[in-house]
């Protein structure tokens, strides 16, 4: 059992739900908190990351650090996607079982599940057809990463936790136009045609002077910008989007991912994770979620609606549109005692609230 004075490592502290949990645990009382930016320990260095828990000695461990990205991000870069993972995984919960540290919990993703898996997916649809092929290297190193803490917890009595998030947004998500994730780059891409349909060039400018596009920042001419944007599908009377916006999403708040992250590494052990008497100790990972969907269609469409875009919403059908159903069944996590609060209508409304102030912020600053 974990208290308040033990030292939890989050290793991606900084990135979109490493954050969150960062917070969530200060916010319940845990600061005996340790963190490492990417320049300040290299996962990807085994030797490094030996000498960090020889020095810092975690009693408990979250794995929130991976190398994540978009549907175009997972097709150009499977290579870095598999390897880049595997290498993070195998470190640190290597490290982790070598130093004793009592607690670890492992964050995957729901894109684990077969392409055609059975909907809602339960834990125990894991393994059972292909996987989608726009995300498979990623898939693999998280299937990986929850075979090992799985693995360990069997064979050497760890208490090594492995949760499987759905689709995730919120504060300090990632807005690049080409390796974000779906909501964040649709609320860029629409709030940047709102911008020009409207003729408001400082908000533009202010925009792609924090997050330069391909090297087109607010000092380029309108023409170069607008040729830029252009190629993602960015006009002043239209908004392009990838797909058919057809396939069905379920997506969860970062700051409720964090939370029941913490309430499984607080209050879950690997023993509750399975049921007693199993032949064979498998699909011991928690999906986390919220166990509702909507179309992409209809998410672009909450989007336009909260940002005020006056134009077209149009669809590039030549492009992928990735796994066509993905919806958790959570009633696992619900058994353990969590569920979600957040709504796909205020969390978006939250997410452009947040994107707007830090355009504001930065510009000042």
């Amino acid at each position: 059992m974990l208290s308040k004075k033990s030292k939890i490592y989050v290793a991606g502290h900084q990135g979109l739900v490493g954050s969150a949990i960062w917070n969530n645990l200060k916010g319940r009382g845990y600061d005996n908190l340790v963190g490492r930016s990417h320049k300040e320990l290299d996962l990807l260095d085994p030797v490094a990351v030996r000498v960090f828990f020889d020095e810092e000695k975690p009693d408990a461990v979250v794995l929130a650090a991976a190398h994540v990205g978009g549907i175009m991000a997972n097709l150009q870069y499977r290579a870095d996607f598999i390897y880049k993972n595997l290498q993070i995984q195998q470190n640190v919960i290597g490290e982790s079982y070598r130093h004793g540290v009592n607690k670890l919990l492992f964050l995957g993703s729901t894109c684990i599940y077969p392409r055609m898996a059975r909907q809602p997916m339960k834990e125990e649809e894991l393994l059972t057809s292909e996987l989608e092929y726009t995300n498979e290297p990623y898939a693999i190193a998280k299937i990986a990463g929850l075979k090992m803490c799985e693995s360990f917890s069997i064979q050497y009595g760890c208490n090594y936790i492995a949760v499987m998030p759905t689709n995730l947004y919120g504060p300090n998500d990632n807005f690049h136009l080409e390796n974000s994730h779906v909501l964040p780059a649709m609320i860029r891409k629409i709030h940047l045609a709102k911008c020009l349909n409207e003729n408001n060039w400082e908000a533009v400018r202010k925009d792609i002077d924090l997050r330069p596009v391909e090297g087109v920042n607010g000092s380029n001419s309108e023409k170069e910008i607008l040729e830029k944007l252009g190629k993602f599908g960015i006009h002043y009377d239209s908004v392009m989007l990838w797909g058919t916006g057809s396939p069905m999403r379920e997506f969860l708040w970062s700051e409720e991912m964090a939370d029941a992250s913490v309430h499984v590494l607080l209050n879950v052990d690997f023993k509750d994770t399975y049921k007693v008497g199993q032949k064979e100790i498998r699909n011991c990972h928690i999906n986390v979620g919220t166990g509702k969907e909507i179309s992409i269609r209809e998410a672009a469409e909450k989007i336009i609606h909260e940002i005020g875009f006056c134009g077209d919403l149009r669809w590039d059908s030549s492009k992928p549109d990735g796994t066509p159903r993905k919806l958790t069944d959570v009633s696992k996590l619900h058994g353990l005692g969590w569920h979600h609060k957040v709504e796909i209508d205020e969390g978006i409304h939250r997410m452009y609230e947040w994107y707007k102030k830090g355009i504001c912020i930065n510009h000042l600053t």
